[in-house]
This record gives C-alpha cells, sequence and structure tokens, in this order.
C-alpha cells in the first residue's frame, strides 16, 4: 500500500518526478519513471569521484599528490575559450582559498562531495578526463546517464552538450559502490569503494534523503539542485536491515531555492525528505 500511496501522492504533484528503491543487486521494490532523463545538477560528481578512484587504482593519478588549485578550464566544445567558475555560484569557500595554489586532490575530491564545490569538480574532471567519467557511469551499468560536460561550461551547454541522469542509473552507481566495498566489483576495489562510501556518507547538505531518516542513521548520499531541479540519490545503512538504495529526482516549479547556486530547503526538499521517512518505515520489507 505504501507505493500506491507515494504514486497518489506524486501524481499530483507538477512536473517530473522519478524514484527507484531497492537492496543493491537485487529488483527494485518500487520505481517511478526510473529511466526518465533529468537534468543532473551536481548528482554528476558522483561518476566524477568513482573515475578519479578508478584512475588511482590503476596508478594513473596520485589521490595525496598536490595539484594546481586554478579556475581557469578546457570546454568540452572543441574550439571554444577556456572557462572559469564564478565564486559567488559555488558552496565552498575553503577550495576557493587555494586559488593560485596547491591542495591534495584527495581534498579536493571530498570538497567535491561534502561541500558540492563546483569549482572542485572541474579541477577534478581536469585531472582525469571526461572519457573517464563517461566509462565509470558505464561500469555501473547506467543506460541513459550522460556527463558531458564541466560545470558553468556555458559555451557547451549552449550548443547542446549536457549532464544527464535518471534515477536507475544513480541507484546502479551506488549499489555497485555498496557491493563493491563488501567484494570486488566493477568500479574499483573493496577498499576503494568503502573510500568513497565514506566521502558520500560525510556529505553535509542533509536537507533532503537524510532529513526524513532518524537522526545518526549511516547514509551515503549526493544531491544536487538548482533551480527547478532537485534530487537525492542515496544508499542507506540501518542497524536493523539490510542496506537499500533510495532515489529521487525531481524537475518541478517545486524547486524554487539555489538559483545563486546556495543550497536553500524548499518544497522540493521536503517532498524528497517525505519520500524518504516512507521507504524507512518499509525497510524490512524491501525485495531481496
Amino acid at each position: 500500500m505504501i507505493w500506491e500511496d507515494l504514486d497518489a501522492h506524486l501524481d499530483k504533484v507538477p512536473g517530473t518526478v522519478s524514484a527507484y528503491v531497492g537492496r543493491p543487486g537485487a529488483r527494485p521494490t518500487w520505481t517511478r519513471r526510473a529511466d526518465a532523463t533529468h537534468y543532473a545538477a551536481s548528482t554528476m560528481k558522483l561518476a566524477v569521484l568513482v573515475a578519479l578512484h578508478r584512475a588511482a587504482e590503476a596508478g594513473r593519478l596520485d589521490l595525496d599528490a598536490p595539484v594546481p588549485v586554478r579556475n581557469s578550464f578546457d570546454s568540452a566544445l572543441p574550439g571554444a575559450p577556456r572557462f572559469t567558475n564564478a565564486r559567488d555560484y559555488d558552496n565552498d569557500e575553503a577550495v576557493w582559498e587555494r586559488v593560485g595554489g596547491v591542495a591534495p586532490l584527495r581534498w579536493i575530491a571530498e570538497r567535491m562531495i561534502v561541500r558540492s564545490s563546483n569549482l572542485a569538480t572541474n579541477i577534478c574532471i581536469g585531472q582525469v578526463g571526461l572519457p573517464a567519467v563517461a566509462q565509470a557511469w558505464e561500469l555501473a551499468g547506467a543506460r541513459h546517464s550522460v556527463t558531458g560536460r564541466g560545470i558553468e561550461d556555458f559555451a557547451a551547454r549552449d550548443a547542446g552538450v549536457d549532464n544527464l541522469v535518471t534515477a536507475a542509473d544513480l541507484a546502479a552507481l551506488l549499489g555497485e559502490l555498496a557491493l563493491g566495498a563488501t567484494r570486488p566489483g566493477p568500479l574499483a576495489s573493496p577498499a576503494g569503494c568503502a573510500a568513497m562510501l565514506d566521502v558520500l556518507v560525510a556529505q553535509e547538505h542533509r536537507e533532503d534523503l537524510a532529513a526524513g531518516l532518524p537522526d545518526g542513521t549511516r547514509i551515503a548520499h549526493k544531491n544536487g539542485w538548482v533551480r527547478g531541479v532537485r534530487h537525492g540519490a542515496g544508499v542507506v545503512f540501518p542497524d536493523d536491515a539490510p542496506p537499500y538504495a533510495v532515489v529521487v529526482c525531481t524537475t518541478t516549479d517545486l524547486a524554487d531555492g539555489g538559483a545563486d547556486g546556495e543550497q536553500v530547503e524548499d518544497d522540493a526538499c521536503r517532498l524528497i525528505a517525505h519520500i524518504s521517512a516512507r521507504v524507512w518505515d518499509a525497510r524490512h520489507d524491501l525485495a531481496g
């Protein structure tokens, strides 16, 4: 009944709401428009994180080595000029304070996740390359998600190069991380997957999925927002039930916060928190 109630509730929500709920490695318990594509916002940073760890395990990068912190990046559009990030559209002064200097790549990657720094994200993409990010999606089993450009690469965006995700693809990537921490998998070693989950658990933006869970519940998650878009994607680790993935992607007028990059709680946040709370109540009954 809970899934029918959620569908009935979401039928009344303007725009497109996609959802995926299920245990990693098992068939989903509930989906709703799970293959519909949405503008990725910051959820694309999940695949960037995976690409970095894969490159490190292959010996192509040293996550603990210092790298230049520069605000200048190659556009994904051939022939376009280099682009920069806007400081007032970011969520993390700590990275901006390092501009002109160096910082460990591991630290930059962590700021990309826990504070959702756009500058950190583009630095990471510059280190690993967009083809490696595409490979991370492919290895996770994603079917429709694309990371075609960096953040604020407006020349590429205006030419139709975009970043897209689906609820099913985000759940696939997170599910492979959760399973990969317990046995060898396609994304990284068990130690690498566990390290990535720890970074996601340290996420500081907790206004959506995490807000629907009891205090202290372990959730490895990433969210994303711009005006008209709000997503939450995570794996929840209850003390009294097996882990489960829960992803909600919304393209809706309810997502009216974050136009200038600053995190703002809005009705879309509250909707995702409501779904998260209902799924938590059903955690013992998910398909295994």
